[in-house]
């Protein structure tokens, strides 16, 4: 399988790569199960064709890698629902979907894989072995589907980064890990950035990255912590609180753009948007990125 190589299209491209926007947040209007936690992955089933034009929007809006409408397609959020189709079926619908509506562009097709319970939640509900064997297979559903690179998203605690780094680069599965982080730099876990990020990167990702958080806190971060590795962004855009079960957005595509410019110096190797945002995010992004790197 020819697959695409992130390193590579940043090189081609020469300016940071854009990452999509909000899928879940932006398909939850159609999904009528609330409270559910297979969340916007039920509508690769029920409605793939609403998920097709969300990533066609998307790619048409300037987005370089676009993810898979797996957020919630793990084995873990797999086994509280009923469905009438296997885990890895339910995977290879999101992974064909995605990969369909890349058609013949150059686009990296990232594999969502999120924690395997709330992001937000700071206790754990599942054993060890339950948490080990909800990553490999779900990571590995996403790799033998076609996914271009394994994208862990929104990780906020120790035991699942080094279960997830381990895996994906003992099996040369190219991944990123992306980041949330409270308010004093730390996992929810309670280990500080530095420590996580010395673990990361011992296990030579693609990248590493923030996502789900503010941008004052990146702020914070790149204040605080010398980034010395690849490494890239995506910010949240929604109001409200992350436990609500209806995310809005409160940020403007121009006022998105003037938080993510003043990192451009600091050489991100991929710029997106979180929960919240729309296409319009995307294409405000790449105007701007266009502007900026064609001269």
């Amino acid at each position: 399988m020819d697959r695409k190589d992130l390193l590579k299209l940043y090189k081609i491209k020469m300016r940071p790569l854009i990452l999509d926007g909000a899928i879940g947040s932006s398909l939850q209007t159609l999904s009528v199960q609330k409270n559910d936690m297979l969340w916007s992955s039920r509508l690769n089933l029920s409605n793939p064709t609403e998920v097709s034009k969300l990533h066609k929007s998307y790619i048409q809006a300037g987005a370089d890698i676009i993810t898979t409408n797996t957020f919630r397609t793990n084995p873990v959020a797999y086994n509280s629902a009923q469905l009438k189709i296997t885990n890895e079926d339910f995977v290879k619908t999101a992974v064909e979907i995605a990969i369909d509506a890349r058609g013949d562009e150059n686009i990296i097709v990232a594999g969502s894989n999120a924690p395997a319970e709330d992001c937000y939640q700071q206790e754990r509900t599942i054993s060890k072995s339950e948490l080990i064997d909800n990553h490999f297979e779900h990571i590995e559903y996403l790799w033998k589907q076609g996914c271009d690179i394994i994208w862990n998203e929104t990780f906020s605690h120790l035991d699942e980064i080094e279960i997830v780094s381990n895996f994906c680069s003992s099996n040369n599965f190219p991944f990123t890990i992306n980041i949330f982080l409270d308010k004093e730099l730390k996992l929810l876990s309670g280990e500080n950035l530095a420590d996580v990020m010395d673990l990361i990167k011992s296990h030579k990702p693609a990248a590493i990255g923030f996502n789900c958080i503010h941008s004052s806190l990146l702020k914070n971060i790149i204040d605080k912590h010398k980034i010395n590795y690849r490494w890239g962004f995506y910010l949240n855009c929604g109001s409200g609180n992350f436990t609500d079960t209806d995310i809005s957005c409160s940020v403007t595509p121009a006022e998105y753009w003037s938080n993510a410019e003043k990192y451009l110096k600091y050489s991100p190797l991929y710029i997106g948007s979180c929960c919240g945002s729309n296409p319009a995010h995307t294409n405000f992004i790449k105007e701007k990125l266009n502007e900026i790197y064609s001269n």
